[in-house]
């Protein structure tokens, strides 16, 4: 009304000026038109779409040039503006930042020019378990310089809302949420969000009994939303994702992008590189698979999240794609897959000589060479052999709530606890070697035995026998709370590299000439030695026969939760690789099984 009233005024005067009675009545029809245009911008915005946010959660961890000198003060190191006083002996050398912001160990080389170790960073938000990964320190006149690159430790958040549809309740959208991180949308089991007012909450399927998995705030003006994730970063401020704006939403920025097949860069990683066409493959049929990946709806938290694909044939790496913002030079999750990388250091470590073998006793090698008293014979007669094949026999399974020694529950064990104590601690509940169970204590032990029989360290002995023959200068290995590598699973790489031990395998234990394996080893653990589930299972890899061409085609695999596969097929001369992230959902099996037979296997002409 006082809109109106402004504008009759002002039209009296003008009338009394001479003008018009015509005006006149455009100016009061425009006043009366004036406040419904209004009363409609007062009506709620509409929430329904895209939504990205996205922290570097972790931000102290220590990043970029350190500097380690010597002068009449001592021995110090320099980092990121803090300074640690440096720890040296004969052999070893050694710094910690205060504040628990990372630590270096590393041995003297090469006439101590060269200071060879590792960087350990602080745990991160996603894994909650801090990192080992390579550190070299090279002598520049009177100190050693190298670069800190720790772990990034991103934590995003993609939420779907949808429009209102007839019969949903006032204020309430169907919604999901995606974390390729985590997959924390499919484990919260988000399918819907309420709104009243500014206040919205992200609400569970009924199948979950807490019900509301979060709540926050929508800022109108800003057009933002947002939410506080206990236990993860806290606050995420969500931004509206533009129906023109690319994003890695979707595998390759948005719906329906262009693709055409280019032969992998070369690169200096020991990898020889080729085209589809040069070793056998047809480009059509590639082409078509790697389309149907790029097409692929992301219309639900279980789609499909494929995070890279790659082929090797005879030796050369033939394809090599990258899907929702990941790349080749970014490490990714390899969680399970990692079980056979313990395997192959353990063969790499009797093809380097060291004192290890398949049958030494467990409870003896963890013990320093003795028994522990009363032992119960069956812990007597476990070996490396039963470790390596899942076949223990102690009480342990990860499939079950209730095992005693699943994975779950050594992880939810206080702070620094031993976690080979945890294993060596339970019960012998069958003979060693009668049947397999999954359960990823019988891997870190491995580990152990490893460790305690060399007298060397996890790290060293992944470098020495694994990274520097197989050309791997980048990777991060995740530590127990004692700070030994876990060698259940969880190790990070490059995508090209973690490749590499398929390839290694298919050789026959060589990576460009240098041996790392013997023959035998790759025969022994590539073998169907145990049934464990649907499939048989060698030495901590995965036996999977396929139907191809009217007969049966073998493989062995390093499978991971997620997605995560390495997969050789020696009739072929063939390595797949796969990443992704629908961990602990469905999407895993389609990932690792599915895609091969029916795309990857069909491609192949010659």
């Amino acid at each position: 009304m006082r809109t109106a009233a402004r504008f009759a005024v002002y039209a009296g005067d003008m009338f009394h000026s001479c003008v018009s009675a015509a005006v006149m009545a455009v100016l009061l029809a425009f006043a009366v038109a004036a406040p419904p245009r209004a009363r409609a911008a007062d009506a709620p915005k509409d929430i329904a779409g895209l939504w990205k946010a996205k922290h570097l959660v972790n931000t102290s961890a220590s990043r970029g040039p350190v500097i380690v000198r010597h002068d009449a003060g001592g021995w110090r190191a320099e980092i990121a503006g803090w300074s640690a006083p440096v720890r040296v002996d004969d052999r070893t050398i050694s710094f910690e930042l205060s504040g628990a912001l990372g630590s270096f160990t590393g041995r003297w080389e090469a006439q101590r020019t060269r200071i060879a170790g590792h960087w350990i960073q602080p745990p991160n938000v996603d894994a909650g378990v801090p990192y080992a990964s390579p550190l070299t320190l090279l002598r520049d006149g009177a100190v050693w310089r190298g670069n800190v690159v720790p772990l990034d430790d991103p934590m995003t958040f993609f939420l779907t809302i949808a429009p209102a549809a007839a019969g949903d309740a006032p204020r309430t959208r169907g919604a999901f949420i995606v974390n390729p991180e985590r997959n924390l949308g499919w484990m919260w089991r988000v399918d819907r969000l309420e709104r009243d007012g500014s206040a919205v909450k992200l609400i569970a399927s009924p199948q979950r009994k807490n019900g509301v998995v979060a709540q926050g705030t929508y800022r109108e003006a800003d057009d933002v939303l947002s939410f506080y994730f206990d236990g993860r970063g806290g606050t995420y401020d969500f931004a509206r994702v533009g129906a023109d704006d690319a994003t890695e939403f979707y595998p390759r920025g948005r719906p329906g992008a262009p693709y055409t097949y280019a032969r992998p860069v070369a690169e200096h990683d020991g990898w020889a590189t080729a085209s589809l066409e040069d070793v056998g493959f047809s480009r059509p049929r590639i082409e078509s698979f790697i389309r149907m990946l790029i097409d692929t709806p992301m219309d639900s938290v279980h789609a499909p999240q494929v995070h890279g694909v790659l082929i090797a044939r005879h030796g050369k790496l033939v394809l090599e794609e990258y899907f929702h913002g990941e790349s080749r030079d970014r490490p990714h999750e390899t969680r399970s897959a990692a079980k056979s990388v313990t395997a192959t250091l353990f063969g790499a470590a009797m093809q380097a000589g060291l004192p290890v073998s398949t049958s030494m006793p467990v409870y003896r090698a963890m013990h320093g060479g003795t028994f522990p008293p009363d032992l119960d014979p069956r812990a007597r007669a476990l070996t490396v052999d039963s470790l390596l094949t899942m076949s223990s026999g102690l009480d342990c399974d990860d499939g079950d709530d209730a095992s005693p020694g699943r994975e779950e529950t050594m992880w939810d064990l206080p702070p620094h606890s031993d976690f080979y104590k945890f294993a060596l601690d339970l019960k012998m509940i069958r003979p060693p070697g009668q049947r397999s169970v999954y359960c990823s204590i019988q891997p870190n032990l491995v580990g152990g035995v490893l460790t305690r029989t060399t007298h060397q360290s996890l790290p060293v002995l992944f470098h020495e026998l694994l990274a520097k023959p197989l050309q791997i200068g980048r990777y991060y290995l995740d530590l127990q709370p004692t700070g030994e590598v876990f060698m259940g699973g969880g190790l990070r790489m490059l995508p090209r590299d973690f490749m590499k031990f398929g390839q290694l395998m298919l050789a026959g234990g060589t990576w460009n000439g240098h041996r790392v394996l013997s023959r035998q080893w790759v025969a022994q653990a590539s073998a169907p030695r145990m049934d464990l589930g649907r499939y048989k299972y060698g030495y901590l890899w995965w036996v999977i026969d396929f139907p191809y061409n009217g007969s049966t085609l073998r493989t062995y695999s390093a499978l991971g939760n997620g997605g995560q596969l390495v997969m050789v097929i020696p009739k072929l001369d063939m390595v797949v690789a796969i990443y992704g992230a629908n961990y602990a959902d469905q999407g895993t099996f389609l990932l690792q099984t599915v895609y091969v037979r029916q795309y990857v296997l069909p491609a192949v002409i010659d």
